[in-house]
């Protein structure tokens, strides 16, 4: 069995009615939760007996207080609740597991916004080979020992999603329609112009770091699903964007499904966003070249001066938050000595490398946290 979720057309029904069918248990991985409408849900499956789990990450940018208040209350309603480790940069997946033998795999949050407002897709099915590997990863980050997977299909960042990715997106023979909020891994950039170079016609709902043959559209909604459909007969449903954090750096979940009913769903749904945005590409395009000169330029947006004491307040800020990034540096680089010899740290070239790969890590959060400010405001 598979069904397609989409969102914010089928809202949470579908989830609620998963979370109902429990007979057992529900476990569950939370990156962001604020639907009350679910929290209740699991606190009557646990109600009447059902073990819930729920697996927390550690933290989300701006909303680990939230997170903590949600273990409390979690707890006090007879939830058993595990949190995250910080070995990486996030715990950003998102899946339930009923019983195990039922699993949905999201590519959007618990949270109102993602659910009511914005384009995500969820799959929910009772593969069993699926169930197992999600119900080993659970196990896996629920007690933080390692976990590794040989399923192409079953894509884990960072365990195998940049080969499974890599070789899906070399699959392609005649079309890829993306969904994609960020598009800016280099490699995977390389797969795509290479792919475009053969003849492959490639679009993008979302946005490219390098403009050339392949150009991002504009969503008419908030967009918060990575998807990727292969020649109109497979799809990839995710949390992880072709981004070079998401596929090495945290952990990502998605599955690569070729489920007819599912893959032309997946691409109605794609056609009509993309006439959508097209339409308005166009139209803002018109509007902007029937401008004068001087009244084009003074349509662009312009950024807010940011003031001294912003600045200060962002600094402050960083810094705090940087502390328990930097614990993880230090204890990446014992593991690197431990594992290689004191040596290494005398070798120039390795010490640059490990200060590049730093550097590299924060300026990815950085973009990330602009773009992430830049969707909120479209949607005020």
């Amino acid at each position: 069995m598979l069904k397609l979720i989409t969102e914010p057309a089928d809202g949470a029904a579908p989830l609620l009615a998963l979370i109902k069918s429990a007979k057992r248990s529900v476990e569950m991985a939370i990156f962001r939760f604020d639907r009350k409408d679910i929290e209740t849900a699991l606190k009557a499956a646990a109600a009447r007996g059902v073990k819930v789990t729920a697996l927390i990450a550690f933290a989300n940018r701006g909303g680990e207080q939230v997170l903590r208040q949600l273990e409390l209350r979690f707890l006090a309603a007879g939830i058993t609740v595990a949190r995250t480790s910080d070995d990486l940069i996030r715990y950003h997946g998102k899946y339930i597991l009923i019983d195990r033998r039922v699993l949905c795999v999201l590519s959007f949050n618990f949270t109102r916004l993602d659910i009511d407002r914005s384009r995500g897709f969820g799959i929910v099915t009772t593969n069993p080979q699926w169930v197992r590997e999600a119900s080993r990863l659970f196990r896996a980050d629920c007690t933080r020992s390692k976990y590794a997977t040989k399923m192409d299909t079953f894509v884990v960042s960072p365990a195998n999603s940049r080969q499974a990715l890599d070789a899906f997106l070399k699959g392609a023979k005649k079309e890829l329609l993306i969904y994609d909020p960020k598009i800016s891994d280099k490699e995977m950039l390389r797969v795509l112009q290479a792919r475009a170079k053969a003849g492959v016609e490639i679009k993008v709902i979302g946005s490219v770091a390098k403009r050339g043959q392949i150009d991002g559209h504009t969503l008419g909604r908030r967009l918060h699903t990575r998807t990727i459909i292969r020649d109109r007969r497979q799809a990839f449903i995710g949390s992880q964007s072709l981004r070079t954090l998401e596929l090495d750096s945290r952990r990502e979940l998605g599955l690569i499904v070729q489920d007819a009913r599912a893959v032309h769903a997946l691409i109605a749904t794609f056609e009509s966003d993309w006439a959508d945005a097209d339409a308005k590409n166009t139209s803002a395009l018109a509007t902007q070249e029937a401008l004068p000169d001087e009244a084009r330029a003074d349509s662009q947006p312009r950024a807010r001066e940011v003031t001294a004491r912003e600045t200060e307040k962002a600094v402050r800020v960083f810094t705090k938050e940087l502390d328990p990034l930097t614990e993880s540096v230090k204890k990446a680089v014992r593991n690197a000595v431990a594992k290689a010899g004191e040596d290494v740290l005398n070798d120039k070239d390795v010490k640059d490398t490990m200060k590049k790969v730093v550097k590299k890590a924060v300026k990815e959060a950085v973009k990330e946290a602009v773009q992430d400010a830049q969707h909120a405001q479209h949607q005020r």
